[in-house]
């Protein structure tokens, strides 16, 4: 539904406002005889290419499937009249009202036959979202044309001719003929199937099915059902009617207004008055279907599973053997989506033979009529990856993979459970119930029709035992209930029946009332969940156009709701719905809606909505941004079934009653049982002086016309438009066919491109679920079939750019940035969600188009069989496509093995991990793993160029074979190597990894052998290793262990034994051999006693390292680099090896200083999940530990003493010793106290330092002190001691920083702002430390 449908009414001619717009009539046209339905003959030609038999073998039929009896086949309907002949802005599309009224066409039945008549409605979605609600009473009429029972009685012969030999070969083979005749299901006999099996003109009746049927703009079903049904009673009663036909259709058509807004209307029927009512301006919008009854057929639990697929855009089939169920399901789940609308495919009744529109690559909601008999599993649908199947008639539901629980579920249903409980209504469902109801009414309908009881059937005083007498299976139980003395209670006869008629009413009346309070009330409590979830949604609407014009135009580009600080509102449990929810179609044209509506007149449903947020605001005036996940009920509930009784109770308005019309006397003849030809001339036009219905507002005007010039913008080109401004055919059918034999391949749409074709500002994602709103029945010529599937290519390829765009953009942060977000990045969730529709959007794409389905999913079904054809080919079992740019070389020329870049090789990874337990499954962890290693594009290109395999499994029109197409989607998904994805290492977090490390000593400088013992251990996000001995003079191991997750260091040291004990290490690489990230963990310091600062074993930082083709990605991005470990240079050059490289002057070092602490505040302002690692920001390149060496070395006093190092740890252990000795005196006691405390506590961490169980040298030691003061929070109390005491006269010279009193206490108060923050420490940087 397009946001801006017109409200249903707003026209510039009377006609809009009518209450019905057509009256229909659909049955045999007796001319034209007896036409197998061509639509049908196209399917079954279609399942016979798709099975491939040939075919000729198919078309000799002609579409007369000789494996039905002719009785059971589908004939060709017609239109036979509709009145009035055109309405100019409902132009009457004859094709598809006659597909619809009668989905399988006509149907034939003899006397022994249930000839019930059956209702259903359907609907008709224009092209500009706004909608038709069609209502339609099927009903059986005897054959009277002799010319068609003979051509029956010969279809007959030739099918018994060619079939009684295998009837007597196998006597069930012929079961199909007996599945509808519902009293003899179990007979087999092959006398029965003879009698069942035959026509003979002589001995049987022929009927065949006609319908009647109202089309209306407003979906008021109930009053439909009742005229319908008193139209039909007035045929089949054995007294002619009151009056013609013709006065009441006209009556309905002419002269029966629209009720307003809030009121209602009472009009007549044949025998009794009609009474509909219409919700006020502030209510919810009209919807007549009764929910009770979709509650009942699937339960409340299914149904608001079913509710969250609809409300994620996901694909959801419904399936049943009765139209008017699939209807009520449809219409009742998309009513409760107040206040979004669906905004995608849309067709409750998908008529039998265009099964293949359930190929769409697109959201949609369609029901199918399932045939009788048949299971579930012989249903081949496309794809299932993304599809929800409902099963009405088996109260089964299917839902797809990785689905998010609508947020407060379990009360939700509760308050639910609860209103259906005080209607009486089992909450899990009463399945059984109605099925029995509804072959109840089926049996009475035809008694009650001749009693005016109008169709009611009250099950309170009418005894089932009387109403179905005639049934065996309830002889058999009476008899049963005889036998075991059990009284079958009888209907109580003995009141008056015109008393009895009253109580009926009375009670058809009550049980109408308590519909459609059920209705309001279950309506308001989904509405409230809205209302409370999505109150505060107009803070984050971020309208930044002047007007609507310049709006219009930058449409696309511009971001209209800040979804980031949205979810950041909300409670932790919505968050995995919420991020899906506001990513949909529905929620940018709501959104839309609501910036429009500063422009023009308000969206009705918007209206409605923001009106019921004000009411929140009034009643609890809470702090508007403050969310919690505490469920609040629904308050309305009352209020909104008193309105509904009030407007039933008293009528508001009765219109004109019906009357005799100007007729030709004597014809239309009153036959019982047969429908009368109607006088078309009296039905035509309607009287002249209704103007006083015409009450049309200016700014509906307005609206119209705008629908009307955006329709035109979507249109394609001109010279594709029908000129008669006919809905566009070649844009909205939608079925896809292969046409690979006898038919020349479907000539390509002109090249013109698609974003010129439709409108420029729509979004573009929405403009694909727009053009195949609603399909266009009736023209299925192969060009416009070629044509449809062009639109659903270019519809996908539109669709991939989108989605990568905005993995892009999220993950680069830019929008963010302009939003006044600082360096925003993209939250897990958040990107957790783009991926997850991304892999919804490759498998719809994989889906398209396919030959035959095998699994759930397309896209691994592929992976499989490419796997297979490339491992029989032995010699290609590795792939010899390698990554050049990742050979990690360094000085000493020790360095990691190539890793292969092998398509193969990452299936085996993911075949070998025994969490995935599905294919769908499967596939997703392969698209994730693949984007992490940035080889999406390079994987499927690979797929792809096995052209024989794509070939055979997919048709000629699928998106995998149009190249152009292709070539552009691989293109944009290698846009996506432009950043760095954890998708894959964040999700699988405890899978087995096997890690592969290298140790690279820098050889010019060290020994190239060593006696000691090296050992290492390896930290995570995740975990560590532990420490795991690294075997002699091997500078190389693998290892396997759980996911670490992202690295973050690496503890690395030796245990100093043997002669050769000093060690020189460059740096240490450690990659992971699944995703083929690497981290290098820069050192370039000595391992040794008495070298360097003695240190045995060092802390590490790890940095990602980048493939040189990301580094030209990343120039272009200008994403910032990641923080690295401290250089080696700058280690070298603080200590051992002075006087190389210039020192950094006072005002750098302060600045560094405000740099290190103020990336650590904003780390912590950060959400949580998009953090990055706190060990970077402490001990990394510009961390806090480096900037404040910085500051200690500042006039440090000449590094080498009689050529001996001194380090910062000199001066700190001088100083702990003079603490320990002096007890100095102050003037004011409190201070002496506060700095007694602080000398405490120095003195007792650097003690527990100096004892911890370690071999780590002085620098070391200077870095694990810094770390845990910031993380205790007493730095600010240490760095004062440390510059008043002694020591720092003698070791610092007069200009040194920590001598200088202003920069002290500037100094102080910089590390202040960090006291704020609990600062978690990694357990490698602090392990043995015990303070």
């Amino acid at each position: 539904m397009s946001g801006a449908a017109p409200g249903p009414g707003s026209g510039s001619s009377p006609a809009a406002c009518r209450f019905a717009h057509y009256f229909v009539l659909c049955g045999i046209d007796a001319d034209s005889g007896l036409e197998p339905d061509e639509l049908a003959v196209l399917y079954q030609w279609l399942e016979a290419d798709r099975h491939g038999k040939s075919q000729d073998a198919a078309n000799t039929t002609s579409g007369e499937n000789f494996d039905q009896s002719p009785l059971r086949r589908t004939f060709k309907s017609k239109v036979l009249a509709h009145y009035p002949e055109n309405i100019e802005w409902n132009p009457f599309d004859q094709d598809a009202v006659n597909m619809l009224c009668m989905p399988k066409g006509l149907s034939f039945r003899t006397q022994t036959d249930n000839k019930d008549p059956q209702f259903h409605s359907f609907i008709i979605t224009r092209e500009d979202g706004s909608r038709t609600y069609g209502f339609v009473l099927t009903f059986y009429e005897e054959v009277t044309s002799k010319q068609i029972c003979t051509a029956m009685q010969t279809l007959y012969q030739m099918h018994n001719a060619e079939h009684y030999s295998s009837v007597y070969a196998s006597s069930s083979c012929s079961m199909d003929s007996l599945a509808s005749s519902t009293d003899e299901g179990d007979t087999t006999s092959l006398l029965k199937l003879q009698r069942y099996n035959s026509y003979d003109i002589s001995r049987d009746t022929l009927y065949v099915s006609k319908s009647i049927c109202l089309i209306t703009p407003l979906p008021f079903m109930q009053a439909c059902k009742k005229f319908l049904i008193q139209l039909y009673k007035a045929v089949t009663s054995q007294q002619p009617p009151p009056l013609p036909l013709e006065s009441y259709i006209h009556n309905i058509l002419y002269e029966v207004p629209l009720p307003p807004p809030g009121r209602s209307l009472k009009f007549y029927g044949v025998y009794e008055p009609v009474i509909c009512q219409r919700p006020g301006p502030n209510e919810l919008p009209l919807s007549d279907y009764p929910l009770r009854e979709a509650f009942e057929l699937l339960g409340l639990e299914n149904l608001v599973q079913v509710f969250t697929c609809v409300l994620l855009e996901m694909q959801i089939l419904l399936y049943s053997q009765d139209y008017q169920r699939l209807m009520t399901v449809a219409e009742g789940i998309t009513t409760l989506l107040f206040p979004f609308q669906w905004q995608h495919v849309y067709v409750p009744i998908l008529p039998a033979s265009l099964l293949h529109f359930l190929d769409a690559p697109v959201p949609y909601l369609m029901g199918l009529q399932s045939k009788e008999g048949t299971d579930r599993s012989k249903l081949e649908l496309p794809q299932e990856a993304n599809l929800c199947f409902v099963d009405i008639d088996n109260h089964f539901i299917e839902l797809p993979e990785e689905f998010p629980q609508f947020p407060n579920k379990v009360d939700f249903i509760q308050e639910l459970s609860e209103v259906l409980l005080q209607f009486g209504i089992p909450p899990e469902g009463s399945l059984h119930c109605s099925e029995s109801a509804t072959k109840l009414k089926n049996l009475v309908l035809k008694d009650l029709v001749n009693d005016k009881k109008n169709g009611n059937v009250s099950t309170h005083n009418i005894s089932m035992y009387e109403l179905l007498k005639g049934n065996e299976t309830i002889a058999r139980l009476q008899a049963l209930a005889k036998r075991t003395g059990v009284t079958v209670g009888k209907m109580d006869l003995s009141a008056s029946l015109s008393e009895k008629e009253k109580d009926l009413k009375l009670q058809c009346e009550e049980a109408e009332l308590r519909d459609y309070q059920l209705n309001v009330q279950l309506r308001e409590v989904f509405a409230n969940r809205f209302t409370q979830m999505f109150a505060d949604y107009e803070a984050f609407v971020i309208q930044t156009a002047q007007d609507m014009e310049s709006w219009l135009t930058n449409r696309e580009q511009m971001q209209n709701f800040d979804k980031a600080s949205f979810l950041s509102d909300q409670p932790e449990p919505y968050l995995p719905f919420l991020s899906r929810f506001i990513e949909t179609q529905m929620f940018a044209t709501f959104i839309d809606n609501k910036i429009m509506s500063q422009w023009e007149e308000k969206d009705s449903l918007l209206r409605v909505f923001d009106s019921r947020i004000e009411k929140i605001r009034l009643y609890n005036v809470r702090a508007p941004t403050l969310r919690t996940s505490i469920y609040q009920k629904c308050s309305t509930l009352k209020e909104a079934a008193q309105s509904i009784e009030q407007r039933l109770m008293k009528m508001d308005h009765t219109a004109i009653h019906p009357h005799l019309l100007d007729m030709k006397i004597g014809q239309g003849k009153y036959e019982q049982g047969f429908f009368p030809k109607l006088q078309s001339d009296v039905l035509a036009t309607g009287p002249t002086n209704n103007n006083r219905w015409v009450s049309r507002s200016a700014t509906a005007q307005r609206r119209k016309d705008r629908l009307r010039q955006h329709s035109e913008h979507i249109g394609l080109d001109n010279d594709l438009r029908e000129p008669s401004g006919e809905l566009l055919v070649c844009q909205n059918s939608m079925a896809f066919w292969e046409w690979d034999q006898g038919l020349p391949p479907p000539a390509r749409l002109p090249k013109k491109s698609f974003s010129e074709c439709c409108l420029k500002y729509m979004q573009e994602a929405r403009s694909l679920g727009k053009n195949l709103r609603q399909p266009k029945l009736s023209d299925l010529s192969p060009a416009v079939i070629a044509q449809t599937n062009c639109k659903f290519v270019e519809g996908l390829l539109k669709e991939c750019r989108m989605k990568t765009k905005r993995m892009l953009v999220e993950k680069m942060g830019h929008e963010a940035v302009e939003l006044g977000h600082g360096e925003a990045n993209i939250t897990g969730l958040e990107e957790n969600t783009l991926i997850a529709s991304l892999c919804d959007l490759l498998e719809r794409i994989w889906s398209h188009g396919l030959q035959i389905k095998q699994g759930k999913s397309a896209l691994w079904s592929h992976l499989i069989q490419f796997q297979d054809r490339e491992e029989k080919q032995e010699h290609l079992a590795e792939s010899p496509v390698a990554l050049g740019p990742e050979r990690r070389k360094s000085d000493s020329g020790v360095m990691l093995p190539t890793l292969r870049v092998s398509l193969i090789q990452d299936m085996r990874h993911i075949q070998n991990m025994s969490e995935i337990k599905t294919d769908v499954g499967r596939a997703r962890a392969w698209i994730r793993l693949s984007l992490e290693k940035k080889l999406l594009s390079q994987h499927l290109k690979q797929l792809l160029s096995n052209q024989p395999l794509t070939k055979k499994l997919y048709k000629r029109y699928a998106f995998l074979r149009c190249e152009e197409e292709r070539e552009q989607f691989l293109y944009h998904l290698l846009s996506l190597n432009a950043v760095d994805y954890f998708c894959f290492t964040s999700v699988f977090t405890t899978i087995m990894i096997p890690y592969r490390s290298v140790i690279i000593p820098i050889k010019k400088l060290s020994n190239a052998i060593i006696t000691s013992n090296p050992w290492i251990c390896v930290s995570g996000e995740l975990g560590d290793t532990g420490v795991m001995q690294i075997p002699k003079n091997l500078l190389e191991m693998t290892f396997e262990c759980q996911n670490l997750g992202k690295l973050t260091t690496v503890q690395i040291g030796h245990d100093n034994s043997g002669l050769l004990a000093k060690w020189l290490v460059d740096c240490v690489m450690v990659r992971n051999e699944i995703t083929g990230h690497t981290y290098r963990f820069p050192c370039g310091r000595w391992l040794g006693k008495g070298i360097d600062d003695g240190s045995l074993e060092r802390i590490l930082i790890g940095e990602l390292m980048t493939s040189v083709a990301d580094e030209d990605l990343v120039k272009q991005c200008r994403t910032p680099p990641q923080q690295k470990s401290p250089t080696s240079a700058r280690r070298l050059s603080i200590t051992s090896l002075t006087g190389k490289t210039t020192k950094p002057n006072a005002g750098q070092i302060q600045e560094g200083i405000g740099e290190a602490v103020n990336n650590i505040v904003k780390h912590f302002h950060k959400p949580e999940k998009e953090r990055g690692s706190l060990t970077v920001l402490l001990c990394g390149e510009n961390g806090l530990v480096v900037a404040l060496e910085q500051v200690f070395h500042h006039g440090f006093k000449s590094a080498r003493i009689f050529h001996k190092n001194v380090f910062i740890w000199d001066f700190i252990e001088k100083a702990v010793a003079y603490f320990e000795t002096t007890d100095q005196i102050l003037d004011n006691e409190d201070d002496v106290l506060i700095q007694k405390s602080s000398c405490k506590t120095f003195c007792h961490y650097v003690n527990a330092i100096n004892t911890a169980p370690r071999n780590i040298g002085k620098d070391g030691k200077f870095q694990i002190l810094v770390c845990l003061g910031t993380r205790d929070r007493l730095l600010p109390q240490w760095i004062p001691l440390l510059a008043e005491c002694p020591a720092i006269t003698r070791m610092y010279e007069e200009s040194a920083l920590l001598r200088d009193r202003m920069t002290v206490n500037s100094l102080i108060r910089i590390l202040q702002t960090i006291q704020d923050f609990t600062i978690v420490l990694e357990g490698s940087l602090i392990k043995g430390v015990d303070v």
